[in-house]
C-alpha cells in the first residue's frame, strides 16, 4: 500500500469511482460520506455529516486512527441543482453552498494539519460551468466557483508547508441521474466517473508534484 487518501462523497456514483481508481493505484482509501455505507470494498466511515465542522473533524481524526499518516484528501461530496433565477428557490443558493463548497471548507480545515506534517496534497471536484454558467445554472455554478478559489487560495497559502492542492473542473459526468435527465443527449461526448478519477490520481501523483493551483477542466467532448 502506498499511503493514506480520505475521499469524501465515496458513496456517490463519482465517488466510487475515485475510491477504486487511488486502491487500484496502491493507495489505502477511507472514504467519508452521509450515506451510512458504501460498496465495501475499502475503509468508510458513514453517517458523517460534512457540513458540521465538528463531525468532519471527528470523522477525518478516526480516519487517520484507523489507517495512519494522511498522504491526501479528494473533496468529491457536492450535488446538483438546475433552476433559473425567475423560477427558482432562493433556498438553493444555501444547499448548494453547503453541500457543494462548505463540506469542502470543513474537509480541508480539518485534514489540513496532518497533510502538513508529510507533505500532502489536496484536490476538489469543482466544475466546467464555474468558468462559463449556462441558463439555470447560477446557483450551481457559483457555488463550484467558491471551489475554484479556494482552490487557488489554498495553495499559494499552502506551498511553503508542501501541501500542493488542485481542483478538476469536469462538464457533464457520465452518470445514471444525468442519463435519466438528459435521454436524447449524445452520452459518448460526456465525462466517464473513471476519467475524472484518473486524473485525480494523476494530480495525487509524483508526476504532478510540481502543479499547484490548478483548476484542470476536464470536458471530455461537450
Amino acid at each position: 500500500m502506498k499511503s493514506h487518501v480520505i475521499v469524501t462523497g465515496a458513496a456517490g456514483i463519482l465517488g466510487r469511482a475515485v475510491s477504486q481508481c487511488l486502491r487500484d493505484a496502491g493507495y489505502g482509501v477511507t472514504g467519508i460520506d452521509r450515506a451510512p455505507a458504501d460498496d465495501g470494498a475499502s475503509a468508510y466511515l458513514g453517517g458523517v455529516d460534512l457540513t458540521d465542522g465538528d463531525a468532519t473533524r471527528d470523522a477525518v481524526r478516526q480516519a487517520i486512527a484507523d489507517r495512519g499518516p494522511l498522504h491526501a484528501l479528494v473533496n468529491v461530496a457536492g450535488t446538483f441543482r438546475w433552476e433559473t433565477m425567475a423560477d427558482g428557490d432562493a433556498a438553493t443558493w444555501s444547499t448548494l453552498f453547503d453541500i457543494n463548497l462548505r463540506t469542502a471548507v470543513n474537509a480541508v480545515r480539518a485534514a489540513l494539519p496532518a497533510l502538513r506534517e508529510g507533505g500532502g496534497a489536496v484536490v476538489s471536484i469543482g466544475a466546467a460551468s464555474a468558468i462559463k454558467a449556462g441558463a439555470g445554472m447560477g446557483a450551481y455554478a457559483a457555488s463550484k466557483a467558491g471551489i475554484a478559489k479556494l482552490t487557488e487560495a489554498l495553495a499559494e497559502e499552502e506551498k511553503d508547508h508542501g501541501v500542493r492542492v488542485n481542483a478538476v473542473l469536469p462538464s457533464i459526468i457520465d452518470t445514471p441521474a444525468n442519463r435519466a435527465d438528459m435521454p436524447d443527449a449524445d452520452f459518448s461526448r460526456w465525462v466517464a466517473p473513471s476519467a475524472v478519477a484518473s486524473v485525480i490520481a494523476f494530480l495525487l501523483s509524483d508526476g504532478a508534484s510540481a502543479v499547484t493551483g490548478a483548476c484542470l477542466p476536464v470536458t471530455g467532448r461537450c
